[in-house]
């Protein structure tokens, strides 16, 4: 956002700077013609009084002399020859009208300088203009600008006291119509040039105030999502972010609460299974010798553990996932198998595990891994009937852990139901809750679980664990998608 604020304001001041400083350089040049042109006409017009009293050439040269175009040599005064004319008209045009050469040509009509022949004798100082751009300026009467090699001469009819026309020429060269014009052209530039600067690191300092805040709130928000509930955002920069950075703060003030609240119920509930686990626990103690007193003993003893571990997790502020390096895969498939094992035997069921016989790690608490074992496994007992087969397989990949829990039953008729937490009602002894703990599991290490129809005709829980430590998006949360559609159970 900051760099498109500066091309903003870049392109809007370019914009700007280019609509005025275009016009005022041509402005500028303008004036430096008009400037150079009204020099030259008011040279043109001092001669004019020594022209009104006298046509003697050395007085003229003089007053020529005497003038700073004069003295500069850009000055000239092409006078009539004196001769008349038949019909009353003076001596520049002929009986028919077109114009006579005068003395300030050559017999073959190129210009001639001062005092070289004949015909220069009626023409005084150095002239550049066209013999016909003169003669047509003293029919004419009046002035007239008439380019020249190196510039442009200024044609300056004069009435003489003869009454005839004398035609004062000043050189203006090229350098003079453009004085000072690069010079303001290069002020205009380094002006237009210094504000853009200006402006590009006005916007950038603007552009800081605005991202900067905006930046901290972002920051802030993936910290939060990462787990760091003790993350808040400093409430500064615009109105608008200064709002959001106090509606974030409340709502990260409000899911700590909660969250505490959570952990806080948790505990307690957990906590009030102690007193049925103590008469569970006495009355399996009376149970005296056995296997089925010792399996009884020991499915005791493991949920008391359990239940500890429950209330110790509660109370802390980061998820089991979190503080564990990981666990062998194998080890607590092989480890929970022989905890289910005799209760398969007991109601006929073939088991049959495959996969488990290396060490495959993963991103997983051990804990938290047995629990969802331990759920996927009781839906199989709770939603099968006594003697339906299942397995359990362990795929180890390059970058994930397949964990697939499968059997001969029923099925499932809607999977993508079956993962939601809470959707079961109870009345058919499901809560959704064990399917929606598998999925945490699986989406903690960035994996997912999917559900469809297994090898042996019921239904496969595919458990996917990643091994790159890759996490869903931000607002996104995974569902397991069915591979096909099953047929009954929770």
């Amino acid at each position: 956002m900051r760099w498109a604020l500066v091309k903003v304001c870049l392109a809007v001041t370019t914009m700007v700077v280019v609509a005025f400083a275009v016009p005022l350089g041509l402005v500028v040049k303008e004036l430096a013609r008009d400037r150079a042109f009204a020099d030259a006409e008011r040279q043109a017009a001092a001669i004019g009084p020594a022209l009104a009293i006298t046509t003697d050439r050395a007085e003229l040269r003089r007053a020529v002399a005497s003038t700073q175009a004069g003295a500069d040599g850009r000055m000239a005064v092409h006078l009539p020859d004196g001769r008349p004319t038949p019909g009353g008209t003076d001596d520049s045009t002929t009986p028919d009208g077109r114009p006579t050469p005068d003395d300030s040509t050559t017999p073959d009509g190129r210009p001639a300088p001062d005092g070289t022949g004949p015909a220069g004798a009626r023409s005084i100082g150095e002239h550049r203009a066209d013999p016909r751009d003169i003669a047509t300026a003293r029919r004419l009467g009046r002035a007239a600008m008439t380019p020249v090699p190196g510039g442009y001469a200024l044609l300056q009819p004069t009435a003489l006291s003869t009454g005839k026309v004398a035609v004062v020429e000043v050189y203006v060269p090229e350098s003079a119509v453009s004085n000072g014009v690069a010079t303001s052209w290069l002020i205009l530039a380094g002006v237009g040039l210094a504000l853009v600067v200006g402006s590009v690191a006005t916007a950038d300092r603007l552009g800081t105030r605005l991202v900067r805040p905006a930046e901290q709130l972002a920051a802030a928000a993936h910290d939060l999502g990462e787990g760091k509930l003790g993350v808040r955002v400093p409430e500064e920069g615009p109105a608008e972010l200064r709002s959001a950075a106090v509606a974030f703060n409340s709502m990260a003030d409000q899911v700590v609460q909660l969250l505490a609240g959570e952990r806080e119920l948790a505990a307690d509930l957990s906590h009030r299974l102690r007193t049925p686990l103590t008469v569970l626990r006495l009355n399996a103690a009376s149970l005296g010798e056995g296997p089925a007193a010792e399996q009884t003993r020991a499915a005791v003893a493991q949920l008391e553990r359990e239940v500890d571990q429950i209330i110790r997790t509660a109370r802390q502020q980061k998820a089991p996932a979190q503080l564990s390096a990981g666990c062998d895969v194998a080890e607590v498939v092989r480890e929970r198998m022989d905890f289910w094992s005799a209760l398969a035997e007991d109601e006929g069921r073939t088991v049959r595990p495959a996969g488990v016989d290396q060490t495959v790690r993963v991103p997983v608490a051990r804990t938290e891994l047995a629990a969802a074992l331990d759920a996927m496994l009781g839906n199989v007992f709770r939603h099968t009937p006594e003697g339906t087969a299942f397995a359990v397989d362990v795929h180890n990949g390059e970058d994930s852990v397949l964990v697939l829990v499968s059997d001969a039953g029923p099925g499932i008729a809607d999977p993508d139901a079956a993962v939601r937490r809470g959707h079961g009602d109870g009345r058919d002894g499901s809560t959704g809750l064990g399917l929606d703990i598998v999925r945490r599991v699986a989406e903690s290490t960035g994996g997912d679980v999917r559900i469809g129809r297994s090898v042996l005709g019921g239904t496969e829980v595919r458990v996917r664990l990643s091994l790159t430590g890759g996490t869903p998006p931000r607002g996104v949360r995974r569902r397991a998608r069915p591979r096909r559609a099953a047929r009954s159970g929770a």
